[in-house]
């Protein structure tokens, strides 16, 4: 197990993306951040904190995204689905989407597609912790990424006590 950021790594890369996000949008009123569920919505409530600090006379519109039923990876078995908070009109708005890992981008699709259920955005922008870019199956790229890393295809990364971390995976 390899440690990717520490703890108070975790915490600089957290200031870095909501000071990225700041610096991109000084006007919040036409912008929604939505943190996927589960580690995005974790890591976008935590760079939400920091965002609202660096814009106190704004009110940061933030909800959670549950993109369980437009997964291609789970059809067979039945997952009970996570918390779903978007209320928020995002007709012409930017939609800034916030995962912990990108990876195949498999989930950023699906995050799409849960969100023109909700109607057509603007622009769609992308902010994550990990980008593990050599992977990817869609034409997929983050806006905004706390850290870069190469991995092995089989390799996972994690939130572990407070630290985010690289496990190995096996190699068939």
């Amino acid at each position: 197990m390899t440690v990717l950021l520490s703890t108070n790594d975790l915490a600089t890369a957290i200031r870095k993306l909501a000071n990225d996000l700041h610096a991109s949008h000084r006007d919040l009123s036409s912008v929604i951040f939505a943190g996927i569920q589960q580690g995005g919505a974790i890591l976008g409530a935590r760079i939400m904190e920091v965002l609202q600090t660096l814009n106190p006379d704004q009110q940061v519109q933030y909800g959670q995204l549950d993109i369980t039923f437009y997964r291609d990876d789970i059809r067979k078995e039945i997952i009970a689905p996570d918390t779903m908070n978007m209320p928020f009109n995002i007709e012409n708005k930017t939609v800034v989407l916030i995962d912990d890992v990108l990876f195949t981008g498999r989930t950023i699709k699906a995050a799409l597609d849960t969100l023109l259920d909700y109607g057509r955005p603007d622009k769609v922008e992308l902010c994550v912790l990990i980008d593990r870019k050599e992977h990817r199956q869609f034409p997929i790229q983050a806006d905004f990424a706390a850290k870069i890393v190469e991995t092995a295809k089989t390799d996972k990364v994690k939130l572990v006590n407070g630290e985010v971390v690289l496990i190995p995976g096996q190699s068939n």
